[in-house]
């Protein structure tokens, strides 16, 4: 063989080779970009600013946030704290926030103002995180006459008048102290009321400080389910992010759901609580992430789906004059970003 001819072939080695270390790494890098293709999709100018009360059922929010599962997904997301949950709620309906954490029920009376307001994801059905605390009250028929410390939001009122109805009396028996679900448990474990309507982190810790009892609670009801709200406009207008946010909450449900530490001292760290303490407080919430949703949440065929439980709170807010007519509880949902889930 000729030098010409041997280095030809010699080149035309090298070049081959060069060739496939190219293709090599173009394909390691188009498989990084795949992995991150949520993320470049997003295209996101400003952050979804989101409305955080307190609550062990809104857990997956602290999580989520606290070990950057959100940052995985390539989204930006701003925690806004309220420690009272109507307060969200007004942030939402004045456009403060994108979306907000708040009881389901709440959604009734919020869309009578902006009906455009969708419930797009359950975070939870509390199971006995929501209570009424009781002082020498052994059956509803002891209310009677009593005072009651509540906050003046739908998922108390629920709450309180379905134990009312289990003796006959509603809340014209009874007189209401309003006040936030905070200041209602400081109020019975100081002894100033004898009942007191309230939610974890407060509800166990008001019974022992005031020497009573937890009288009854949501475990195994549907009465308070607590979601992921936001306007109809936000579902069209930042859809990737919302796809986004959803897919990182339900990565940590999947971490709360299997008691990892981390996730533990999370939210025990948000409720202020130590771990030992926050574990029955979690348990007092049925967490749900995005195929508990599909399963549950959103299929009329389930008991424990949600449109039962806003036909309740629907006819609840008419039947005490919250809303001027029957909401109809079909609107108020989009199931639309789970379905792309």
């Amino acid at each position: 063989m000729s030098k010409l001819l041997k280095r030809t072939v010699l080149l035309i080695g090298l070049f081959t080779a060069s060739l496939c270390l190219i293709v090599a790494c173009n394909s390691q890098q188009a498989s990084v970009s795949n992995q991150s293709s949520s993320a470049q999709s997003l295209n996101q100018t400003k952050p979804l600013v989101v409305g955080v009360p307190l609550w062990p059922g809104f857990g997956a929010q602290y999580v989520a946030h606290e070990l950057k599962l959100f940052q995985e997904e390539g989204l930006e997301v701003q925690e806004v704290f309220f420690p009272v949950q109507s307060d969200s709620n007004t942030a939402l309906l004045t456009e403060r926030v994108d979306l907000v954490l708040t009881g389901v029920p709440d959604l009734i009376t919020m869309a009578s103002r902006e009906p455009s307001l969708r419930l797009i994801m359950l975070c939870d059905y509390s199971n006995g995180s929501d209570g009424i605390l009781g002082r020498n009250i052994t059956q509803p028929e002891d209310l009677r006459g009593k005072t009651v410390a509540r906050e003046n939001l739908l998922i108390e009122i629920l709450l309180l008048r379905r134990y009312l109805e289990q003796g006959g009396l509603t809340e014209d028996d009874i007189n209401i102290l309003t006040m936030p679900a905070a200041d209602a448990a400081t109020a019975f474990a100081s002894k100033r009321v004898d009942v007191a309507v309230t939610w974890e982190p407060f509800l166990t810790r008001a019974a022992e400080e005031g020497d009573g009892e937890i009288i009854f609670t949501t475990e195994d009801t549907n009465i308070i389910p607590d979601g992921f709200v936001t306007r109809d406009a936000m579902i069209q207008n930042r859809r990737p992010e919302l796809l986004a946010y959803l897919r990182s909450i339900d990565k940590a449900v999947a971490l709360i759901e299997s008691r990892d530490q981390k996730a533990v001292d999370v939210i025990a760290k948000r409720l202020g609580v130590t771990p030992e303490e926050a574990l029955p407080q979690m348990d007092g919430v049925r967490y749900l992430g995005i195929q508990g949703n599909k399963d549950i949440v959103f299929n009329a065929e389930h008991p424990m789906n949600i449109f039962d439980s806003l036909q309740f709170a629907a006819q609840t807010a008419q039947d005490i004059n919250l809303t001027p007519t029957l909401v109809d509880v079909n609107t108020l949902s989009d199931d639309s970003l789970l379905n792309e889930l």
